[in-house]
């Protein structure tokens, strides 16, 4: 994927801002620091790893893959074959764009991203993907795909536009990223007995109580979490000025035109 988006970039023919790419690699090493690396090995013994590493696709890997405007670079990066022969029946089929439209509806988006926050950590759901490499797997491509959605509400996957007014994200960013986060961090961080049998064993074989490393898990969903979403809220509220500061200028050049 790198490759291609780097192809792509190169082949740009308007100007490209660096930064992008910047933070689109950046997003990837996220990918590989979050499942090909210690954390992978140690996630299935300490609950606390896992949730760093779902936190690491979900909120941090995510959202940078979508500031690095993926979509153009990684087109134009395919072979010519692939693009005339995949990409453009697709890009032209009604029914493949109508999907899309929909699954990027705020509401859909949350319920993807949101509701398999609740379903993966719904304790039988949870036990079973940790011993199940196959039921893993799709987790983590429920979690990435879900917030790739999420995010890409909030922030213009060019050429594609945020589907929210500026106004609008900084409350879905509050209520739907950063509350639901304090909900269930919360309730992993507060709770008085170990919820996921699984890490009752693994964390005992390793001389760490269960029940302290779900607290810590419950706090790095918890405030790490709700520190990127506020951050996040922060940076639409001043796009949020700058459009309408802009919409201002506008309409009192027109005033004075006329």
């Amino acid at each position: 994927m790198g490759g291609i988006y780097a192809r792509g970039v190169r082949m740009q023919r308007r100007a490209w801002q660096w930064w992008r790419t910047a933070l689109f690699f950046t997003g990837l090493a996220t990918l590989v620091l979050a499942l090909a690396s210690g954390i992978e090995l140690l996630a299935g013994d300490l609950f606390s790893v896992h949730m760093l590493q779902h936190m690491l696709l979900t909120i941090v890997a995510a959202p940078l893959l979508m500031l690095g405007a993926p979509v153009r670079p990684l087109l134009r990066g395919l072979p010519m074959v692939v693009r005339a022969r995949v990409v453009r029946p697709l890009a032209r089929n009604g029914a493949v764009r109508a999907v899309l439209h929909v699954v990027r509806h705020p509401l859909v988006a949350v319920g993807i991203y949101v509701g398999g926050l609740y379903l993966w950590h719904w304790p039988p759901f949870y036990d079973a993907a940790v011993e199940s490499a196959g039921l893993h797997a799709l987790e983590h491509a429920h979690f990435l795909v879900g917030s790739l959605l999420f995010w890409s509400v909030v922030i213009d996957p060019e050429p594609f536009k945020g589907t929210l007014p500026y106004a609008a994200r900084i409350v879905y960013l509050l209520l739907a990223g950063a509350a639901q986060n304090t909900l269930l961090g919360g309730l992993l961080a507060f709770s008085s007995r170990v919820l996921y049998a699984h890490y009752g064993e693994r964390a005992a074989v390793l001389g760490i109580d269960a029940l302290t490393d779900q607290r810590v898990g419950g706090a790095i969903m918890w405030v790490p979490g709700d520190a990127i979403f506020l951050v996040a809220a922060s940076g639409a509220f001043f796009l949020w000025l700058e459009v309408e500061e802009r919409e201002q200028r506008r309409r009192e050049q027109g005033r004075l035109g006329a």
